[in-house]
């Protein structure tokens, strides 16, 4: 992959993928919130996490080996090399177990068994092979909130007969190796088949079992039984009692069974979602994986937990390492995330989208910050990381509404931001979101999974050998469609912009997941935005335009000091003052459309984009 040119001196989203009844947005805070001192996790973050860049695969659409239309694991391992050249040294992959794929996978019918269509687990212990050999980490996706209504625990707790309510144990156990485990208490049942779900979400009719049972999500996602925070009906068990804890050493094992072949941690899905009833906060939820927490940290001390919870200042009190900053919008109201990338209600037109990198948009960076700075201030306290993503599975492309130009700036903003970067697989060649019919309950987020599009001079852009019939979803058939192998030959596309962007994260300590991070420019009547990330233990003091400046937190003692990003996605050309803390020689390290130091001042033309050490 080529490097970009650097310069010496001169230049419709869809909710995630979680219960309504229990998401909320991120907390409303104004510019006098008092935020909560937020007590630092008890198991220390990995170390490995600091220079943590992620690539997102979703595995039935990345690569087909065996031609049945379908992209599988062999298929991941082909391509480990052109993720890690691209810049990325750690995947997270979405489900891969056994499923009958009602929901992509996340409907799980086997936990501890590969679905067939992807290969065997034999394959998976080759992929986590495979990329340790180069220095990567993997990361599964773990559904701890349900599972499919196929789920071996789920048929057994469906019986009518009490004595009919076991299952052998997925392993060995160390009291009773043999003896069959009682699940009557692994859902979440009432006590009669006309009985209502207390305001959460039920059904009732399809089991012999008297009772109806509460669902996570879809209709075939029963919720497992982590309890009630205030138990009310005779059905309800409380949080933590002896049935919710014997679903958490359940999924204990889960964990155990993957981590002990090679796994490197886990994404958790709807992490928040396991007490029902929860008080505001979480607080039931949150004692539950700090206990989950007690019993795997020690075994399993280098594994990595990201949340998809969202509101850090829970998350972080739970014991996770990282949490995902997810893109929502609500009733038309965006969070700050949304408030970055797809600020409109008709997510695939350009004109009206009022997000801050339209160009044409006129918004200021500003409310973003009021929204983040709180929350990354919050994982800061926690020793924990906040992460971006340039899109996910649950989220539209930005592509075909925001243009290449502005996705690039985007880019530079998200892929040098403190956390992880999470980058979704093609966005790195601007895959568009395409308006298809729903594939296994993907709905409208289907069109942001379709096949990895690697050579237009392939059958099915090199994705499968399958007839285009079979193939999971259809490729992108117009004769623009971007691919890998076009993109990399093209010395100023998208792809080599990311990898200039990840490699140069990749050599620069002051761009570690946990460097400090402190705003110099986000002028609330401009389009500029200009921020510090510092290694070590520099603290500089600078003048902050239009966002208070803060200190620095502590990052590696051998790290470069510090450098400068800023950028301009507006039509005007605008002026950042350089700080002290920059230093007396500033040179631009990475320049796009032309930015320059001129008298003390970093000038930035219409959608440009520099960093500066």
């Amino acid at each position: 992959m080529t490097d970009h040119t650097r310069h010496a001196q001169t230049n419709g989203s869809e909710p995630p993928r979680e219960s309504p009844v229990r998401h909320s947005r991120e907390p409303r805070r104004d510019k006098h919130h008092n935020i909560r001192q937020t007590a630092r996790r008890r198991f220390p973050r990995p170390a490995w996490l600091a220079y943590a860049r992620f690539y997102e695969v979703y595995p039935q659409s990345f690569a087909d080996t065996n031609g049945d239309g379908i992209g599988d694991l062999p298929g991941v391992l082909d391509r480990l090399d052109y993720i890690r050249e691209l810049g990325c040294n750690a995947l997270w992959l979405n489900p891969c177990f056994d499923s009958p794929f009602r929901d992509a996978g996340y409907d799980v019918r086997d936990y501890t068994r590969v679905a067939p269509r992807y290969g065997t687990n034999d394959d998976l212990v080759a992929l986590f092979e495979a990329a340790h050999e180069r220095g990567m980490h993997v990361l599964l996706d773990l559904v701890p909130g349900h599972t499919s209504e196929e789920h071996a625990w789920f048929r057994a707790s469906a019986q009518p007969d009490p004595a009919d309510r076991t299952v052998l144990p997925d392993g060995p156990h160390p009291e009773s190796p043999d003896s069959p485990i009682d699940v009557s208490e692994r859902y979440i049942w009432t006590d009669s088949w006309i009985a209502g779900g207390d305001g959460l979400p039920f059904i009732g009719g399809e089991t012999e079992r008297d009772g109806t049972y509460i669902l996570n999500f879809f209709k075939c996602q029963p919720a497992l039984n982590y309890g009630f925070a205030h138990p009310s009906q005779p059905w309800q068990k409380p949080a933590l009692g002896p049935d919710a804890l014997a679903t958490c050493e359940a999924m204990l094992d889960v964990m155990r069974f993957w981590l002990s072949r090679g796994a490197d941690g886990f994404r958790v899905d709807m992490a928040d979602s396991l007490v029902k009833h929860d008080d505001e906060g979480k607080p039931f939820t949150i004692r539950t994986w700090q206990y989950l927490f007690s019993k795997i940290r020690p075994e399993f001390p280098e594994a990595a937990f990201v949340s998809e919870w969202g509101r850090p200042h829970e998350s972080m009190e739970a014991g996770f390492d990282m949490d995902f900053y997810l893109d929502w919008r609500w009733g038309g109201h965006p969070n700050g995330y949304n408030l970055l990338l797809r600020n409109t209600d008709t997510p695939l037109l350009h004109e009206g989208d009022a997000s801050y990198f339209n160009t044409d948009s006129g918004t200021s960076i500003a409310p973003f910050l009021e929204q983040y700075l709180p929350q990354l201030r919050e994982t800061e306290r926690a020793d924990g990381l906040f992460d971006l993503i340039t899109c996910n599975h649950d989220t539209l492309r930005t592509a075909p509404r925001l243009t290449e130009r502005e996705r690039k700036v985007a880019y530079g903003m998200l892929l040098t931001m403190p956390g992880c970067p999470f980058l979704y697989y093609g966005d790195e060649i601007g895959m568009r979101y395409r308006p298809l019919p729903t594939q296994e309950g993907g709905y409208t987020r289907t069109g942001s999974r379709t096949p990895m599009q690697w050579d237009s001079g392939m059958a099915n852009l090199g994705f499968s050998t399958a007839p285009a019939g079979q193939l999971y979803l259809p490729v992108d058939p117009d004769a623009d469609a971007p691919t890998v192998a076009d993109e990399l030959a093209r010395q100023d596309s998208l792809l080599n912009w990311a990898h200039t962007l990840l490699t140069l994260r990749t050599g620069r300590a002051a761009l570690t997941a946990d460097a400090g991070f402190a705003v110099v420019a986000a002028p609330e009547d401009g389009r500029t935005f200009a921020y510090l990330r510092t290694a070590a233990t520099v603290a500089p003091v600078w003048p902050a335009q239009g966002i208070a400046a803060e200190a620095a937190i502590d990052a590696p003692a051998d790290a470069p000091a510090v450098m400068l990003i800023a950028m301009n996605p507006g039509r005007e050309t605008e002026y950042v003052e350089l700080p002290d803390g920059i230093g007396t020689s500033p040179s631009i390290a990475l320049a796009l459309g032309g930015p320059a130091v001129e008298d003390g001042r970093l000038r930035l033309p219409p959608q440009s984009f520099a960093i500066v050490e």
